[in-house]
């Protein structure tokens, strides 16, 4: 097959969107199809990753809330795109305004959308969950449910990468939504990555010494992912032991972050790592993994983390929670710090798991299952 991703969300500076991506495109071509990405960007350009593989960008103008992504907006330049594409199968990956300008192009390709946002979760649930019940807050947001219904009887397949994201749209009336839960890069994320001379040297970056504790986060700097909760969190945990955060991400809430850290020696604030191996080397060295956001679709990061053999510290809620089960992390009561602090406290006393708790779902089983679903669907 030949399967166009219509993706909005993909930045070159991007996070767990960006990785994806390039996991697809490397393991697409293996599979025997060809993997086209159709994403927003600053001209018309074609970039190749191999034979079957390519990135094609249309111009596109910057999203004004995180300049580093760009948003589409020339439906008729979508649409001949995908013309000249002519794809047998197209994906969405975005909730927002491009699946109904797919839906709008007159191509037979047969369409999915892949739900690589929660924005119920990271927006509506977050703002007013703690002044209404979730019930309340659907019905409020009622026109954006409708669309999401709209969508569903329209695509031939909605696509979640958790379980309970497939059942909250299930429970709302969003036809065809089937659960494919992502994978890690095999043969990358391992407990024998292991250092403990770079465990030292985090901690020694933390002012601490290497009998202490290591605690890494990693994501975007944005509202939703509540890292100054998380760090909120670590220092009350740090009256009780000696505890070094290393977090590593960029984005719009630099600043909120770094206030919230106020000048403690024993968290300290990285840009994102664009070498995976030494990546995966701090996941295996960490003591614990942590998480702070309930609107993940899947936390590729958590998934790493476990992959790792490293027990994940993570909300109750969405798409991480699913990556603590079988004894591989604690979960705690999403946007609470003072549960995130006991959590993180219990995690610390327990002994750390010999190897990861069950094998990990790598990325090429992934796509393996889902382009198998698409064939299907095909005909």
């Amino acid at each position: 097959m030949k399967i166009v991703d219509v993706c909005a969300f993909y930045s070159p500076r991007g996070g767990g969107v960006r990785t994806y991506v390039e996991q697809k495109l490397a393991i697409g071509p293996r599979l025997g199809h060809e993997i086209v990405i159709l994403a927003p960007g600053e001209t018309h350009a074609v970039h190749e990753y191999g034979e079957g593989a390519r990135i094609v960008t249309i111009p596109s103008p910057r999203f004004p809330l995180d300049r580093k992504y760009r948003y589409f907006d020339d439906e008729p330049a979508l649409h001949r795109t995908l013309d000249e594409l002519a794809p047998n199968f197209v994906e969405v990956s975005s909730p927002w305004r491009s699946p109904s300008m797919v839906l709008r192009w007159q191509g037979a390709a047969r369409r999915s959308l892949f739900m690589h946002a929660d924005p119920l979760s990271a927006y509506a649930y977050r703002w007013f969950q703690p002044l209404f019940q979730r019930a309340t807050i659907d019905r409020q947001f009622g026109r954006f449910w409708e669309h999401l219904r709209a969508l569903g009887r329209k695509f031939d397949l909605t696509v979640c990468a958790n379980l309970d994201l497939s059942r909250r749209l299930a429970e709302g009336g969003v036809a065809n939504v089937a659960t494919h839960a992502m994978g890690v890069e095999a043969g990358l994320f391992s407990p024998a990555r292991r250092d403990p001379r770079l465990r030292a040297d985090l901690l020694a970056q933390c002012a601490l010494p290497p009998n202490a504790h290591l605690l890494v986060g990693a994501g975007r700097l944005a509202p939703e992912k509540r890292w100054p909760m998380v760090i909120e969190a670590v220092g009350a945990a740090s009256h009780q032991a000696p505890i070094g955060f290393v977090l590593l991400g960029e984005g719009r809430e630099r600043w909120a972050v770094r206030k919230a850290i106020a000048g403690n020696p024993h968290i300290r604030l990285f840009e994102p790592l664009r070498h995976r191996e030494t990546f995966a080397a701090i996941l295996a060295s960490a003591d614990a993994v942590i998480h702070g956001c309930e609107a993940e679709t899947f936390c590729m990061v958590a998934a790493e983390a476990r992959a790792s053999g490293t027990p994940v510290i993570v909300p109750d809620q969405g798409g991480a929670a699913d990556h603590a089960a079988g004894g591989a992390g604690t979960r705690y009561r999403a946007a609470d710090p003072a549960s995130a602090a006991q959590a993180i406290l219990q995690t610390l006393r327990e002994p750390r798991p010999a190897r990861p708790p069950g094998p990990s779902r790598t990325n090429r089983e992934h796509f393996a299952e889902l382009f198998a679903h698409y064939a299907a669907l095909e005909g």
